[in-house]
């Protein structure tokens, strides 16, 4: 069934129509939609802008936006996982679940990973109950990979707080969803509810902020709360009552595929009409035309004037720094500068021992529930200190290792692997990588959060993108060497061949030249050489 024909089917039922085989092949479950109407409210800001420039107060313009949008996003939209079941699952727990896992995965990801992930997700857990008998051991291993660990571990426990506070069944509305599900914040609760739900309310989130901010030239900070409110009531006004869930995504798919924050794709935009930075960007470009041209005197009767908010001094929404004809519409929306992440350099080793099955195995160690890459497994490590020296660093993690191990380490055992960078949100971090070969395959753990891995099992355990990018590493290096010692040793056996081989010719030669016991004059030696075969 082709989108656009179940999203016509979706709203036909929504409005209590019937809908005839003409128009489908087969019937979707009937879903039901929510009466609740989260309703815009008016602000009661004293710096709330008076101006409606900011706004849509027209509600023909608001019902053109809707129509127009909604007709792109019928032929457009991308056929993805988590839609198929908002659209086809008829049960409404698994609906919601369902649209829930797939926001949290698509949180700071894209698209493109989550859906391999969520696809896998799903086969493994199709309900809220299978995800809530599961370990956060193997939500992790199911997770790696996919960054922003703690995301992972908040499903699993909103799973369990799911079936063993609320009887098993997923919350019915934006405020349960919001209030009772762990990780889940304003922007989540209004998708699934929308979504899955069916409930009228916006959702703003990145791409949103982007559309948003262009079609109504917001320039101020869009982190502020002026603008994050301003942002929300424009939600709340434009989302379609019929459609609510299919009206966010499409402007989630507007902005991700269209009006995107570099290189938007204004003429394929089909709400560019109601666009305020495109109107700026085309008055512009023609009264600037028309200067190259040399007709700044003549009126431009035809051309419309650049409307502004009436109270732009002022205004929370207007932008503080002056437009740049560079940018056109990417003047909206404007952000702050972001902080630099800051640097950490850590030191890695790689432990290695020859397993009982012949294969190798490597020593992991499990990080604190808490923090970054909470509950992964990694390296062991020690965080690098600009005042200690090198020395002093590699003894105490030698100290680490060796207490897991119950064994005793030296720091002469390290060998230098290279260096790994990996960038995270907020710090890039520089792993410097050694590595330590244990000849004694006994060498068991002596604590709780350490054990060997075997390279297969490693490919497979709850480990960061970081810890592969090691792993990586590590077998180019140790790869080299083992190709240049095989050079080495075919360098040296081929040496010695050559070198023996011109000798004995020579030594042939100038015997067969000096047989007979006498002295050959110059002419009859070159003679008798240059007739050597």
């Amino acid at each position: 069934m082709r989108w656009f024909e179940m999203s016509r089917l979706r709203s036909a039922m929504t409005k209590g129509k019937r809908v005839g085989p003409e128009m489908v092949g087969t019937a979707t479950p009937k879903r039901k939609r929510s009466t609740t109407v989260v309703k815009e409210e008016k602000s009661t800001d004293p710096s709330s802008p008076r101006s409606t420039f900011h706004t849509f107060p027209d509600p023909a313009d608001v019902e053109r936006l809707r129509s127009q949008l909604l007709c792109w996003y019928d032929q457009e939209q991308r056929e993805l996982p988590w839609r198929t079941l908002a659209v086809t699952e008829s049960d409404l727990n698994i609906r919601t679940y369902a649209v829930w896992v797939s926001e949290i995965m698509l949180q700071q990801t894209q698209v493109a990973t989550v859906i391999n992930y969520h696809n896998k997700w799903m086969k493994r857990w199709p309900t809220v109950q299978d995800l809530a008998t599961a370990t956060l051991e193997e939500v992790n291993q199911m997770w790696a990979g996919l960054g922003y660990y703690s995301r992972g571990r908040r499903l699993h426990e909103g799973a369990q707080k799911v079936v063993s506070e609320l009887k098993g069944q997923m919350p019915r509305t934006v405020d349960s969803l919001l209030k009772q599900l762990p990780g889940v914040g304003r922007y989540t609760a209004a998708a699934v509810g929308s979504i899955a739900l069916g409930q009228v309310t916006g959702a703003v989130d990145g791409n949103l902020i982007r559309v948003l901010c262009r079609l109504r030239a917001v320039g101020a900070d869009s982190t502020s709360s002026a603008v994050t409110e301003a942002l929300w009531s424009l939600a709340n006004t434009l989302v379609d009552p019929e459609r609510p869930g299919d009206f966010n995504q499409a402007m989630m798919e507007l902005g991700a595929r269209v009006c995107t924050p570099k290189g938007p794709l204004c003429s394929r935009c089909p709400v560019q009409s109601h666009c305020h930075s495109y109107h700026k960007v085309h008055v512009k470009q023609e009264k600037n035309s028309r200067k190259l041209l040399g007709k700044q005197d003549r009126k431009p009767d035809s051309l419309p004037d650049i409307e502004d908010c009436a109270n732009s001094g002022t205004c929370p929404l207007c932008p503080s720094e002056p437009w740049d004809d560079a940018l056109g519409v990417q003047n909206f929306p404007r952000k702050p500068a972001k902080k630099p992440p800051r640097a950490e350099r850590t030191l890695t080793c790689v432990v290695i021992r020859h397993g009982e099955g012949g294969e190798d195995e490597f020593l992991l160690t499990q990080r604190p529930n808490k923090g970054l890459l909470a509950g992964l497994w990694e390296f062991p490590n020690l965080l690098l200190e600009e005042k200690s020296s090198d020395l002093k660093q590699r003894r105490a993690l030698c100290a680490q290792i060796s207490g897991k191990l119950g064994t005793h380490l030296t720091e002469n055992m390290f060998q230098y692997v290279g260096e790994v960078v990996h960038i995270f949100s907020h710090i890039h971090q520089t792993y410097v990588v050694h590595s330590v070969c244990l000849k004694d395959a006994d060498t068991h753990t002596h604590t709780e959060n350490a054990r060997w891995l075997s390279r297969s099992a490693l490919q497979e355990a709850a480990v960061s993108t970081g810890v592969k990018k090691i792993v990586k590493l590590y077998d180019s290096v140790d790869g080299q060497k083992e190709q240049n010692s095989k050079d080495g040793k075919r360098q040296r056996h081929t040496g010695t061949k050559n070198d023996k081989k011109p000798n004995s010719s020579r030594k042939a030669k100038v015997s067969s030249a000096t047989s007979g016991g006498r002295q050959l004059s110059l002419s009859s030696f070159l003679n008798k050489v240059k007739d050597e075969p």
